[in-house]
């Protein structure tokens, strides 16, 4: 957990072909991903804001982290949020 900003996230997203409850509790932390992908971060910058880890102190574990976390948020905006239009 990061401590500082008090979001609680696992090393890895679910894998599933619909939303869950991670999903929706993680938009915020999403929409910042993609954010800072678009204006191109880096993975120290966005291990140590996001998720509180230190990219030097745990480079694997801040690379899965993002990564995987990145990969959700593309399909969250991608696909995902047809689901939130088909539920509403």
């Amino acid at each position: 957990m990061n401590d500082k900003n008090s979001i609680r996230f696992a090393d890895a997203p679910p894998d599933s072909d619909h939303l869950t409850d991670y999903d929706r509790a993680q938009f915020k932390l999403y929409a910042r991903l993609l954010d800072a992908e678009a204006d191109g971060a880096t993975l120290s910058e966005i291990a140590h804001y996001l998720f509180g880890i230190d990219a030097e102190d745990e480079p694997e574990r801040a690379r899965h982290v993002h990564d995987s976390h990145l990969v959700r948020a593309h399909w969250v905006a991608e696909q995902g949020y047809r689901e939130l239009l088909t539920n509403a």
